[in-house]
């Protein structure tokens, strides 16, 4: 896989030297011309000093003939334009984008050339959100911009699937909630339709946001 990254600060440098080890071949886009000479004696990828913004200077990287795009410089707005010429201009299959400012989220869209953006304030904001919450629901992952969520709860005494095959309580799930697998102790527990979830068991199920509760309150019975 050929990778082109903007941006050569912490974020992208240390990106780099993560696909390199995978085997993958990089190319790292600086426009500060310090950065890109450190850059160039501390990774084995290969750099390029100048201005995203540029169509001539992006050329340089091989972009036309990358399989992944990624900005990840501090400037929203030079994100946004390379994200489009990437997109739009060099044909890049996958575009990947790193939000600075919340409040511009919104604009990192694949109308805008991004395939997906990567907010660290709304993650971080996530999971704290998450882990002073009271609900026995943690969600593990959002899937597609957040239409679904892979989420974990532990089956509880009043539970109503526990105790029975899962053909026979699978009508009782909320509709599009889907059971992934169940984690007993060291034991991994596949959902097959023989299998028998206990309590305490730790499911593990993909499920749109809205049907959250309604699956709580199914596995736990309160």
């Amino acid at each position: 896989m050929f990778t082109v990254i903007v941006g050569g600060g912490m974020v992208g440098s240390y990106l780099a030297n993560m696909f390199l080890q995978e085997g993958h071949e990089v190319t790292v886009l600086e426009k500060r011309p310090e950065v890109a000479e450190k850059l160039r004696a501390e990774t084995k990828a290969t750099i390029v000093q100048g201005d995203a913004d540029d169509p001539v200077v992006l050329e340089e990287t091989g972009v036309q003939n990358a399989d992944v795009f990624i900005a990840v410089s501090g400037h929203d707005e030079d994100n946004l334009v390379t994200c489009q010429l990437a997109k739009y201009t060099f044909k890049v299959p996958r575009v990947i984008a790193r939000v600075n400012n919340p409040r511009n989220e919104w604009l990192y869209t694949r109308q805008w050339g991004v395939d997906v953006s990567i907010s660290q304030t709304h993650i971080i904001s996530q999971v704290l959100r998450e882990e002073a919450s009271l609900t026995d629901v943690v969600t593990l992952l959002k899937l597609r911009k957040g239409d679904f969520a892979l989420v974990e709860v532990e089956a509880g005494p009043g539970s109503q699937v526990t105790g029975k095959p899962l053909r026979e309580v699978a009508h009782l799930l909320p509709s599009e909630c889907v059971i992934v697998c169940a984690i007993r102790g060291d034991e991994l527990i596949i959902p097959r339709g023989t299998a028998v979830l206990q309590v305490g068991d730790h499911v593990l199920a993909v499920a749109r946001p809205e049907f959250e509760k309604d699956l709580e309150r199914v596995l736990r019975g309160e």
